[in-house]
């Protein structure tokens, strides 16, 4: 029976298959498949249960089985509901034969056995339970036993409702909270990201609890909820299994379905997330209604809340609503005051507040155009404690696009780069977050920042309106910052800004790139490079902002964006540029230790005869001390190093006598332990050796929870430093990342700047991320007889951004000498 079964599973799957894809209607999927499963579970418990069992036992299917939305790979939930313990070896025995059937058919099955006192009653720690009861559906067995449990399931409901829809709402909004309570993510989670199918069955399990006889039905607009339906179709086909990301390659291939309207994958998401905001609209109504029937939860807080009432405005429930919602009717200027309201006491607009709004977009739109908001409503606006929350309403509602006409440009627009996990709009609020939470900083770098931006308090208006508008320029296919700066004098004008305000915003959005890119591609530890910054930036004050905008900046980009060493050198090049911009760097270092440190002992001095004068500008003398000892070790043993952790990385120091390959060497090494190097250095003094520092993090914490494994690595690198052990042997085993998409691939390019360092050349390598990049790179440089100074490393998802400082014979490439290397690193990146 059961290799027919199977047999006949995979040729209604491939019918199935070829007329999904023709069409991409998803509900002869469900229903065909749910009826499949039906046929091969109820001959499978004929066949091997009922003859054991003949009553006292009953058949169900849960959850998704129960509600009949099986999907092409989703698993089949079965509950056998018994009148008492399973627990006789026949029982067993014909439960476990049940099961393989099962599974020979080629069905993932997921099964409990209960009682029905268990059935009645909430279990801690297992909530599901109750919930996939919520769908049960009877398949064959014991009815009267069946009936017992649909009367003492029903009082059990009606008794607990007020606990189980609790229950239910925290495990809604703690769902949200892990996906931060946000859809625009650009390759989101199909059935657990707000606005997707869990919070479709959210909706629908709330309305059963209020009324177990109730139709089941979401009710209101069926095309959110089938488009859904029809993706999740389309990522099972195309994985072959129970697949619910929603990736890049796969949106890549959905839009150009023969089913799909949008063959522009960038218009396929913004059709998404239509979708996905109108489910997600549904759920939150559903969850504040259900919510407000228990006083229980923050009453004493919302009592509170409700003072803030005014004659406009009635706070209930801990949500805004109008007091007499004819008056958006006639008073157009209305909805500016609420966001306003919103903006100033953090209290959310109720869902109903929320359509009374979107109804009235037409007349506003027409309104606001001929006269918009000026700047005297966006600086009260944007100088509220809680413009974020205002701000996401307003997009909620689409109220933002009709005073911020430039902010459609944006709405819902996937950039794609493989390193951003949000939609630009999207981004663009979660800087505004990001800067509001800083008040909430108690200690370390980000305390620096909290204190630079109370220091800025005057013009955080002006800072949260450059966040707003400074990507509004992405997607046009020019410059983005540039043609945000254009796009922004408009939006300028139109509010009558001034023109102090007007160049302040512009220049900020125009140079909002320009400390992270001097993150990435500088040797800020370099004075011309800290002077040309400060000549650009000009003010001290400019330079705060600069400095807040790329904090928030950064931290939108993704999750982990903002690293504890990302902060650091985001607050050491804040200090630099501002040290010259207030003139308390007046000259270089002298090339002479002795200037620069003072008196040095005998071996100190020796190692420091011959370091370049950058070695004595970036490094204390305690640290140079601590140089000379590992110097001293070296002289003996032909190296010497040093590895510790400090706030969230890993620092090596190491000294060792020079041979080529050296850098590259050290730079494998770190690579074959799976660690990520960050930046790194490298000094030679006139004895033939060299002082290197490579600053890296270890993603995987393999140092951190595995002592062993930190002396291993040191045991590696000294081999590796005296040439015991070839670093290729040590690659060979590392594992290659894939792109995360056949369109995702890095076009490798290679950047060479001989006058930005009056020193060094500069190569700016950008190509796809592998295991020992680094190490491939620095040897191209010792192929070449370059020297590498300094090399920047970053990552952003898949793609390295490495940029190195080099130099021949203490000084620039010639530029046929820097051409030739060029060609060199362009080929290593292959």
């Amino acid at each position: 029976m059961m290799i027919t079964a199977k047999q006949r599973s995979n040729d209604e799957f491939a019918l199935w298959r070829a007329r999904f894809l023709q069409d991409g209607n998803p509900q002869p999927v469900l229903k065909n498949r749910t009826a499949l499963v039906d046929s091969l579970v109820l001959e499978a418990f004929s066949q091997v249960i009922a003859p054991v069992i003949p009553e006292g036992l009953t058949l169900l299917a849960v959850g998704g089985y129960g509600r009949r939305e099986l999907f092409p790979y989703s698993d089949v939930d079965l509950m056998l509901l018994a009148r008492r313990a399973f627990d006789s070896k026949e029982a067993k025995a014909a439960l476990s034969e049940f099961l393989r059937m099962l599974w020979d058919a080629g069905l993932r099955v997921s099964h409990s056995v209960h009682t029905v006192e268990e059935c009645s009653a909430v279990h801690e720690g297992n909530f599901e339970l109750t919930v996939s009861l919520l769908d049960e559906r009877i398949l064959t067995g014991d009815r009267t036993l069946y009936a017992t449990l649909r009367e003492r399931f029903a009082k059990f409901l009606a008794a607990d409702r007020r606990d189980l829809t609790r229950r239910m709402c925290k495990m809604a909004r703690s769902r949200h909270a892990r996906f931060h309570n946000t859809i625009y993510r650009l390759e989101p989670d199909l059935k657990e990201t707000p606005g997707g199918l869990r919070d479709l069955q959210t909706i629908h399990w709330l309305r059963l609890l209020k009324d177990r006889d109730a139709a089941t039905e979401n009710g209101g607009d069926p095309r959110p909820a089938e488009f859904l339906a029809s993706v999740r179709c389309f990522l099972h086909f195309r994985a072959g299994r129970d697949n619910n990301l929603l990736n890049f390659e796969s949106q890549d291939e959905i839009s150009a379905a023969e089913f799909s309207p949008w063959h522009d994958p960038a218009e396929w998401m913004r059709a998404y997330y239509r979708h996905g905001s109108a489910i997600l609209r549904n759920c939150l109504y559903e969850l504040e209604t259900s919510e407000s029937q228990d006083r229980s939860l923050m009453a004493n807080f919302r009592d509170w809340r409700s003072r803030l009432s005014n004659s406009e405005f009635t706070v209930s429930r801990d949500l805004v609503f109008l007091r007499n919602p004819h008056d958006l009717e006639v008073d157009p200027e209305l909805p500016l005051r609420m966001f306003l309201f919103v903006a100033r006491h953090g209290v959310p607009l109720a869902r109903q507040t929320e359509q009374r709004l979107i109804s009235h977009l037409m007349v506003w739109s027409h309104h606001f155009h001929d006269k918009p908001p000026k700047a005297a409503f966006w600086r009260e606006f944007l100088n509220l404690p809680y413009t974020p929350e205002a701000l996401r309403a307003m997009r909620a509602t689409g109220f933002l696009s009709v005073i911020l006409p430039e902010w459609e440009r944006i709405d819902h627009l996937v950039v794609r780069d493989f390193y951003h996990q949000y939609t630009v709009d999207e981004h663009t609020i979660v800087t505004l977050e990001v800067l509001a939470g800083l008040s909430e900083a108690k200690e370390g770098t980000e305390k620096r920042f909290a204190e630079m931006m109370e220091e800025s308090s005057d013009h955080l208006w002006l800072l949260r309106l450059a966040l707003l508008l400074h990507d509004i320029g992405k997607g046009s296919g020019n410059d983005h910052s540039q043609e945000a700066v254009k796009l922004g004098r408009e939006f300028l004008n139109r509010i009558g800004a001034s023109e102090l305000d007007t160049e302040s915003v512009l220049t900020l959005i125009e140079k909002h790139l320009i400390l992270s890119s001097a993150l990435q591609t500088k040797d800020f530890a370099d004075p011309a490079v800290a002077s040309a910054l400060a000549h650009e930036i000009r003010t001290a004050e400019r330079l705060r902002l600069l400095t807040l905008l790329t904090f928030a900046d950064v931290s939108a980009v993704n999750s982990s964006a903002m690293t504890p060493w990302r902060m650091e050198q985001i607050w050491r090049l804040y200090r630099i540029v501002h040290r010259h911009l207030t003139g308390e760097l007046t000259a270089e270092p002298s090339d002479n230790p002795r200037d620069a440190y003072g008196a040095v002992d005998p071996l100190l001095a020796e190692f420091l005869e011959g370091l370049p004068s950058r070695y004595l500008w970036t490094h204390t003398k305690e640290q140079a001390k601590a140089h000379s000892l590992l110097y001293q070790e070296a002289k003996e043993s032909g190296a010497d190093l040093h590895v510790e952790r400090r706030e969230g990385t890993w620092h090596l120091s190491l000294v060792a006598a020079d041979r080529p390959f050296l850098f590259a060497s050290i730079a494998g090494a770190l690579s074959s332990f799976g660690l990520d190097i960050l930046k790194a250095e490298a000094f030679s003094n006139s004895q033939g050796f060299v002082a290197d520092a490579f600053v890296f993090v270890d993603p995987h914490r393999s140092l951190d929870l595995n002592p062993p494994e930190l002396e291993r690595l040191r045991a590696v690198l000294r081999k590796v430093i005296t040439g015991a052990v070839r670093v290729d042997e040590l690659l060979k085993h590392r594992p290659v990342k894939a792109p995360p998409s056949r369109l995702g691939a890095i076009q490798s390019t290679v950047a060479l700047d001989n006058e930005a360092s009056p020193s060094a050349t500069i190569f700016e390598v950008v190509t796809q991320d592998k295991p020992g990049l680094l190490h491939l790179l620095s040897s191209a440089i010792s192929r070449a007889n370059g020297n590498i100074e300094v090399v920047l490393v970053d990552t952003e998802a898949h793609k390295a951004i490495d940029v190195f400082h080099v130099t021949s014979g203490g000084g620039k490439l010639s530029q046929e000498a820097a051409e030739v290397l060029r060609g060199a690193l362009l080929s290593a990146c292959a």
